[in-house]
């Protein structure tokens, strides 16, 4: 699996346990956008903002083009 399909899978994981935990606990803007310390989600939208960048920059060298 190359690089790029292994930072989906990644995401797609993250999507995952997002979206069980919110179905589960429902979801309090304060716990998505400052998480404390312990929280499911502390490092969630850190990682996925990562992850997302990674993919949208291998996307562009596959097509040869620029952000």
């Amino acid at each position: 699996m190359n690089e790029k399909n292994k930072l989906i899978q990644r995401m797609l994981e993250l999507q995952h346990l997002f979206i069980a935990y919110e179905q589960k606990d429902g979801l309090k803007p304060k716990d998505y956008f400052v998480p404390p310390s312990n929280h499911l989600l502390t490092d969630y939208r850190k990682e996925y903002d990562a992850l997302a960048t990674r993919v949208i920059d291998l996307a562009h060298e596959e097509q040869n083009s620029k952000r």
